[in-house]
């Protein structure tokens, strides 16, 4: 049992990696897809996503959600909310990428736990420790040093930041599987998107059909580029505990930021590094935060399990995501597997929502 314990934590790390790893690589592919325009690379990644859950739900035969979610209204309207904002943060970064902001838009993600847990305290009235308190100042003071750096506010890295953070919120009330729910977002999406698509064509200005065969196939794949990274995910997050995943969601900003210097030589003057380093030191202050509570967390469990001789209730704090109070149901634990994130977005723990989809 150790050693399939042991072989089953290190496939869910391998496929946590693998996730975030696409999630952070996916600058690379957007523009490979020009001369399409960011609107079209949108519609044809709804409609391509769209298509491939629905082959990959046809093969598992896992429909009963669906007539489910269809006799639930206030479910549907959550659906139709979380569809609206995840189609701005998708817009937002393919065309951030595509305009030569992927170090702005890398930002977003780097911030998006900052955002999420002040809507935490405004919206869901969560009390905070102080370290969380300090990370979202110091947070708020990087805003301060990056709107000075860029001239502008970082709109494009607030524009994600907020869209991720509310489409978290909006997808933990809905609480459908990672790729359940891409398939009913997606559905959503899929009319406006498809009607955009035959008018774009019908006007001359689709490249689908004009550019080559290579050109349609990776127009294509945008239904693989954003549903593969769910796979991956959703076999790492039965795996390995949300803790984990935590830090692992770090890699794709990281990736990013490093492609938009390295890859796409943008510029990173002396006044954008001090912005970055805030966010990097609230983000330092938010893990040490959220590792030191688990550790009590689990040292509590601990000790009230040894005097009352139950030998289970230690091991299950392990699955207890940074960050969370003891006091929280099973259900608010739950891991289905986006997206990124995605995705667990309006909690405490940074962790992003499985189904996050990002980028």
């Amino acid at each position: 049992m150790a050693g399939t314990s042991k072989g089953e934590g290190r496939i869910g790390l391998l496929n946590g990696f693998a996730a975030y790893g696409m999630w952070g690589l996916v600058p690379l592919f957007w523009p490979l897809l020009k001369p399409a325009g960011a609107v079209e690379i949108l519609a044809h990644r709804m409609v391509w996503s769209l298509a491939f859950v629905v082959v990959a739900l046809a093969v598992v035969r896992r429909w009963a959600w669906a007539g489910e979610l269809l006799r639930q209204p206030r479910r549907l309207g959550l659906v139709a909310i979380a569809a609206a904002v995840i189609t701005v943060n998708w817009g937002v970064y393919i065309w951030s990428v595509n305009s030569g902001h992927v170090v702005e838009a890398s930002l977003g993600y780097f911030i998006n736990p900052l955002v999420t847990i002040a809507m935490g305290v405004l919206l869901l009235k969560e009390r905070l420790r102080p370290a969380q308190w300090a990370a979202v100042g110091v947070g708020a003071a990087a805003v301060v040093v990056l709107t000075v750096g860029y001239g502008r506010p970082p709109w494009i890295s607030l524009c994600l930041a907020f869209s991720f953070a509310v489409y978290g919120l909006v997808k933990k009330k809905v609480n459908l599987g990672g790729v359940e729910s891409l398939a009913a977002e997606t559905a959503i999406q899929f009319l406006p998107a498809l009607g955009y698509l035959l008018w774009l064509s019908a006007d001359g200005g689709s490249t689908f059909a004009d550019e080559g065969l290579g050109h349609s196939a990776l127009l294509a794949a945008t239904g693989v580029v954003t549903a593969l990274p769910l796979v991956c995910f959703g076999a790492a997050a039965i795996r390995v505990p949300l803790s984990t995943l935590g830090l692992l969601q770090y890699l794709a900003p990281v990736f990013q930021f490093l492609l938009g210097i390295v890859y796409f030589h943008e510029a990173m003057p002396p006044e954008r590094w001090a912005g970055f380093a805030l966010v990097w030191l609230a983000l330092t202050l938010l893990t040490w935060d959220a590792l030191r509570t688990a550790r009590r967390a689990r040292a509590r469990i601990a000790r009230s399990s040894a005097g009352a001789g139950d030998v289970t209730a230690a091991p299950l704090a392990e699955a207890r995501p940074a960050g969370v109070t003891a006091a929280r149901s099973a259900e608010d634990e739950r891991v289905t597997p986006d997206m990124a994130a995605p995705e667990l977005a309006a909690q405490n723990a940074p962790v992003p929502d499985p189904l996050d989809a990002q980028a």
